[in-house]
């Protein structure tokens, strides 16, 4: 008897689990904002730049439409997420709560409408614009300078990403130009530290999982 071939190769497989959970969680961090040096940004856009790493190097080992189709799938996770948290939200809590952690995650669950819209329509157009400039690249570029394909597609997705969730979440709520300079700057330079290497890492990983010779 012999073994029946995958339905999808092994290194999607785990790529888009990683995926799923890093949707679910970047809405959760950010309800946090660090202070990096003399940056701050808020949290989430470290679940949100794995999201771009994880999505640019399935581009790169399978190819732009596999790539597009995680990211439109990635709405599944983020929707649902969406929904549990105000249903969530709106359940009565167990007397026996304690009262500073009920306030607590009633503060994170509840976000206001503009903040949730905000989320998505970023999430789907910076990651479908990361997976679009990252692709060209590779078409234009050849397989080579990985690193840069990778950093240049980020810096400009997290551009836009900042773009449309200040202004959809905050605009007409308080003087956003500021804060709209901040969080790019921030964003920019992780990206441009932390995305590069991490993708070589993930399109690393993914090809051994598929048996590939990386060498």
């Amino acid at each position: 008897m012999t073994d029946q071939p995958r339905a999808i190769p092994l290194s999607l497989f785990a790529l888009s689990i990683f995926y799923g959970g890093m949707v679910c969680i970047a809405g959760v961090l950010g309800n946090k904002q660090v202070a990096l040096g003399p940056l701050a940004v808020e949290a989430g856009i470290f679940a949100f730049l794995l999201l771009v790493v994880t999505s640019s190097s399935v581009a790169e080992i399978h190819g732009r439409k596999t790539a597009n189709r995680l990211v439109l799938i990635g709405f599944v996770p983020l929707l649902t997420s969406l929904v549990l948290s105000l249903a969530v939200h709106e359940l009565p809590a167990s007397p026996e709560m304690d009262p500073a952690r009920l306030s607590a995650i009633q503060t994170v669950l509840g976000g206001t409408w503009r903040i949730w819209l905000g989320g998505i329509l970023a999430y789907g157009i910076s990651t479908f614009l990361n997976v679009t400039i990252f692709s060209r690249l590779k078409a234009r570029e050849g397989a080579g300078l990985l690193w840069l394909r990778a950093g240049i597609a980020s810096v400009l997705s997290q551009v836009v990403d900042t773009l449309i969730f200040i202004t959809v979440a905050f605009y007409g709520v308080f003087p956003i130009g500021e804060l709209l300079l901040g969080q790019m700057l921030a964003k920019v330079v992780l990206s441009a530290v932390l995305v590069p290497p991490l993708v070589y890492a993930f399109v690393g990983i993914g090809r051994r999982l598929d048996g590939v010779n990386t060498n």
